[in-house]
């Protein structure tokens, strides 16, 4: 069996679901706050190439640390689990099997430790060009 990368497809099948994703996240009235002045074309890139390597796929992420670019943003769990059932359902959008979907939500879950700031309950009013959740 392949990698979770090789499941989904290819990389213009992450690409379109990691587009369906942030369509949903800035329509979420609950995580669009963190996106203010982000450039979505570059986080888009990014966030392909995140996904592309935690999945399994090629190695051409070159961002910085997970928890140094979420550091100080004020992540809470519930907006950590807004995101990924985002991901998960952009993903269902896409033909994937609940199976596949729930192997990448446990894929992805390891990282709450390292997004999610434990000491703030509710996000920032804007958060111009900060790195949002999950990049």
């Amino acid at each position: 069996m392949g990698s979770l990368f090789d499941e989904i497809g290819d990389a213009a099948t992450l690409r379109t679901a990691v587009n369906l994703f942030y369509r949903r996240v800035l329509a979420d009235p609950g995580l669009a706050p963190w996106f203010g002045g982000v450039d979505m074309t570059a986080l888009r890139a990014h966030q392909l190439a995140f996904l592309a390597d935690a999945l399994g796929g090629p190695d051409l992420f070159s961002g910085r640390d997970i928890a140094a670019a979420h550091a100080g943003l004020g992540i809470t769990d519930q907006a950590f689990d807004e995101l990924i059932g985002h991901l998960a359902t952009a993903l269902r959008d896409l033909g994937k099997s609940q199976s596949m979907v729930d192997r990448v939500v446990r894929r992805l879950e390891p990282l709450r430790h390292a997004v999610v700031d434990d000491a703030t309950v509710s996000p920032p009013a804007a958060a111009p060009n900060a790195a949002p959740p999950g990049s």
